[in-house]
């Protein structure tokens, strides 16, 4: 039986995809396989969103030709969509798929396969359901390919998510993540026009749906009765992560984004109040063209002092073809300890966040289980290690009861009660 290993590197959204793909391969006979070292056909679906991203797909696809010189390798994704001959001298891609032809992946991998079998039961590929609702973007962002690479916004209608939704239900799957690349903008294109509102409220009615978890969240597209529905419903998980690039005025208008420092920090004060034992996370970049040291303390007082209990730090890396490509930059030195000292402050405020559970129960997803050791991620994103019988006894992709234990800068551990 041929068999297929799919890596993913960036969003949320390539790893739905991937979930799908994974899905349809099955149906068709195919193996999906959780090491690419036995695979016959490796997908890889890249990112393009920054230099670090390009580089990791890139040392990935040399160790492939390295190690792995038999496979047939199929390449996809943001990268492939911005520079296809980046890949044309790896002996071993045996075909690029651009964004836009992603629908035609799984006829690719099976006419390379060049056979399939009876369908067969889907590989647990991942613990959680990702079901992608949206692709694309309207929004200019100064320092942003997305909208060229992904294209305009583009919604998948209500009905349709829906069946997805109870497909991955029956198949035994507690958790759904909700996946976008702007996904806020949900609905905004179809005729007649949705919302992500009124998807949400016919998602968590679905019976069998035990945890309803959010992609990436855009603050500026929040609006005050969506806020409170997220923040309202127990069955979306206490993990509300937020794109805000950046607190200092001028910083934000030079990117591009209309909003101010305020309307950031009520939405995170409103999160907070109503759900305290919330995970609130940001993207945040330093380092942006221009950013002058005004602006950095300014970005790090405003990390420090509000709700947020963990960032993702990426140092600006210019894309070519973007407006902020063209000005004139920070030297890469500040920009590394720039970054370097909001991840020490990210650390430190998710640690302070996690000691807060200690010895407090709280829902999970048992994730993965090797040998004897198994791990869940609790609704307010908690990775925690499991000890004990119980924990031992509890299915993959069951919804159990974790109670946290230890709490260490590096490990948390707990056990199912």
């Amino acid at each position: 039986m041929t068999r297929v290993f799919i890596h993913n590197f960036g969003c949320r959204v390539n790893q739905a995809e991937a979930f799908d793909w994974s899905e349809k391969l099955a149906e068709a006979g195919l193996a999906v396989d959780r090491d690419w070292r036995g695979s016959d056909l490796v997908v890889v679906n890249t990112c393009g969103l920054t230099g670090r991203a390009e580089a990791d797909v890139r040392q990935f696809l040399r160790k492939l030709e390295r190690e792995k010189p038999e496979a047939r390798v199929i390449v996809t994704g943001c990268l492939a969509e911005k520079d296809r001959q980046a890949f044309s001298h790896y002996e071993n891609v045996s075909a690029i798929v651009p964004n836009a032809a992603k629908e035609t992946l799984v006829r690719e991998l099976i006419s390379l396969a060049g056979e399939t079998g009876q369908k067969i039961q889907p590989v647990n590929y991942r613990s959680r359901a990702l079901v992608k609702v949206q692709d694309g973007c309207d929004a200019r962002c100064t320092f942003c390919l997305i909208p060229y690479l992904r294209g305009p916004a583009r919604s998948t209608p209500p009905q349709d998510v829906i069946r997805q939704i109870d497909r991955v239900i029956e198949r035994g799957f507690k958790e759904v993540v909700v996946a976008g690349i702007h996904l806020c903008a949900y609905g905004q294109d179809l005729t007649p026009p949705e919302t992500l509102l009124s998807l949400l409220q016919e998602i968590v009615k679905r019976p069998g749906l035990s945890l309803l978890r959010l992609s990436s969240l855009d603050p500026r597209l929040l609006p005050e009765d969506l806020l409170e529905f997220i923040a309202g419903e127990d069955k979306i998980c206490s993990h509300f992560h937020l794109s805000l690039q950046h607190a200092s005025p001028g910083v934000l208008k030079k990117m591009g984004r209309r909003s101010r420092p305020e309307e950031y920090l009520e939405i995170l004060n409103y999160l907070h109040d109503q759900r305290p034992e919330a995970s609130l996370g940001a993207d945040i970049i330093t380092g942006f063209p221009e950013e002058s040291e005004e602006d950095y303390l300014f970005l790090k007082k405003f990390l420090e002092t509000s709700p947020l209990t963990y960032f993702h730090v990426f140092s600006y890396s210019p894309r070519p073809g973007t407006p902020a490509a063209r000005w004139p930059g920070v030297p890469e030195k500040i920009k590394k300890d720039r970054a370097d000292g909001l991840r020490k402050i990210s650390r430190e405020k998710n640690l302070a966040f996690k000691l807060k559970f200690l010895n407090q129960a709280r829902r999970a997803i048992v994730v993965r289980k090797k040998g004897d050791r198994a791990e869940a991620l609790t609704d307010n994103y908690i990775k925690v290690i499991l000890t004990g019988n119980k924990s031992q006894e509890a299915g993959l992709r069951q919804l159990v009861p974790v109670r946290i234990n230890r709490v260490t800068a590096t490990e948390v551990t707990g056990e199912v009660v």
